[in-house]
């Protein structure tokens, strides 16, 4: 290489690395913000990025385009290593055309999906940008058409994670919404379809670009984010934190960990932690901190339906997805938003090899004239279609109660449930027996002399000869009663005879999960 060429190399690359130059870089951080560079560094490990597509300019002419090429287009792309495991990784540049995606922008983006599907590793998108570059016209809605395609093709392929730290409108939202999970720092990103001038113009509604689709309204009311940090440091790590558990794609398997919290040990405290009375709440929470490893649980949208609690947590070092009602909140009543939560992470975990385990204990579906309307029964299938479908090993617990459709759909025997247990004290159901005896023997009551005498005995009677696990278990559809000290050495018992599970497929497509 001659020493000009070797300069001009030189040059060229610290021009990229400049980005949209100091000023801009300066408003950048004035705004709390870093830059796509210093993202990039902070959540890899130290010295594994290696960048590529650095020189690519975009080639539109017209409207001023003509005259300024910038580096890389507004997107840092390429490869490094988080906790020694590959990743993929793209950030946008908001210092560069504000980020926009015009045609080269989207190439690169596509290109790197590409390489992170053929290579089965992980894909990182860093989105910070002022969407669709309108110089550029329909190349630019092309270029986000070629990403959507792509993400499509990489679901349950390889694990794939947006990250909010900015702007995302119009088009751009649609890339995040069909990944797998989706992170928004607090105050400084949002997402939505159509902007508040937009809205203000069609509509008169004034309202902020927080409060349209900033962090907190995602990840409490639409669901649409999984996780939100206060700053973008805390973001990445609980992003590294995800990726533990998870495995690099389809192929591979979640790696286990080794852990000094006994196999065996007992767990008499749930007795004491979850009432007898089940009309009495207790946090769920709770459960999980004495049956998991080290008490270490990663709830995933834990402000959003939090009628039911999902994540990731660990047994003996292997990682399980957690699927469990809530009793603390709504009494742990499925509801429709409740039901599509639950539904997207049993689909994602039984893509992925993570088995499943449900805590049970809930009143069943919520009644009312606005749930049915908007769809419950539609929304509640979507957790049939989800465990129905997962060939993952299946474990649950029914802790206290379980009425009603609501015992069908949480991982019963009858959806291919491969461990299901409950504990002596448990009520399986159409209803609860309260309600039941109000029905069934509303008149008998009535003409008792003493009819709160007469419904309590029925009542006991009902929960005797009904609604206890014995009869569920006599039928087959439990497996085993046992105490609540024993919880966590069966499950873990359960799931290493499962770990070789194998369930074959029927020839078909894809089945049509109920939208």
């Amino acid at each position: 290489m001659s020493h000009s060429a070797f300069e001009r190399l030189q040059q060229l690359r610290r021009e990229a690395a400049q980005g949209g130059g100091p000023q801009r870089t300066a408003a950048q951080h004035a705004k709390g913000k870093l830059t796509a560079r210093e993202r990039i560094e902070t959540l890899l490990d130290p010295g594994t990025f290696v960048e590529t597509g650095m020189f690519v300019t975009h080639r539109a002419v017209g409207l001023g385009m003509e005259q300024s090429h910038p580096l890389g287009d507004g997107v840092v792309t390429g490869s490094g290593k988080i906790d020694g495991r590959p990743v993929y990784v793209f950030a946008q540049d908001f210092t560069v055309l504000g980020g926009s995606v015009g045609e080269a922008h989207a190439q690169k983006i596509a290109r790197l999906q590409d390489l992170a599907f053929q290579n089965g590793a992980p894909l990182i998108g860093i989105n910070d940008s002022g969407g669709a570059r309108i110089q550029e016209g329909v190349a630019s809605l092309a270029g986000y058409g070629e990403i959507f395609f792509r993400n499509v093709r990489a679901s349950g392929v390889i694990p794939q994670i947006s990250v909010i730290l900015g702007p995302c409108a119009g088009g751009a939202v649609y890339s995040p919404a069909i990944t797998d999970f989706v992170f928004m720092v607090e105050n400084t990103a949002n997402m939505f379809i159509t902007g508040p001038e937009v809205i203000r113009a069609v509509t008169h509604q004034d309202i902020t670009p927080e409060d349209l689709g900033g962090a907190a309204v995602h990840s409490t009311r639409s669901g649409v984010a999984h996780f939100t940090a206060p700053d973008e440091d805390s973001l990445f790590q609980t992003l590294r934190w995800l990726l533990s558990y998870l495995p690099s794609n389809n192929l591979s398997l979640p790696a286990p960990i080794p852990t000094q919290d006994p196999a065996e040990r007992a767990t008499p405290e749930l007795a004491e932690i979850v009432p007898a009375d089940p009309q009495r709440p207790y946090d769920i929470h709770r459960v999980l901190e004495v049956l998991l490893d080290d008490g270490v649980f990663l709830e995933v949208q834990p402000e959003y339906a939090r009628n039911i609690v999902i994540g990731l947590g660990r047994l003996n070092g292997s990682v399980v997805g957690v699927i469990a009602n809530q009793p603390d909140f709504l009494a742990g009543v499925l509801d429709i938003d409740a039901s599509d939560k639950a539904a997207r992470f049993i689909r994602f975990c039984d893509a992925f090899h993570i088995p499943l385990l449900t805590l049970v204990d809930t009143p069943g579906f919520l009644p009312g004239a606005d749930q049915e309307h908007n769809g419950i029964i539609r929304h509640g299938a979507k957790m049939i279609f989800a465990y129905a479908e997962a060939t993952v090993p299946k474990l649950s617990v029914i802790l206290r109660k379980a009425y009603g459709g609501a015992y069908i759909v949480m991982s019963s025997k009858h959806l291919g449930g491969d461990l299901n247990l409950a504990w002596p004290n448990a009520e399986i159901a159409v209803m609860g027996p309260e309600g039941a005896v109000n029905i069934v023997f509303r008149k008998e009551i009535e003409a008792s002399s003493d009819p709160a005498a007469r419904r309590s005995e029925l009542t006991q009677q009902y929960r005797q000869e009904l609604a206890n696990p014995f009869v569920a278990a006599s039928r087959g559809y439990l497996d085993d009663i046992l105490q609540p000290a024993e919880t966590r050495q069966r499950l873990i018992t359960g799931l290493d005879s499962l770990r070789e599970k194998r369930q074959p497929a029927p020839a078909r497509k894809h089945g049509n999960i109920p939208l």
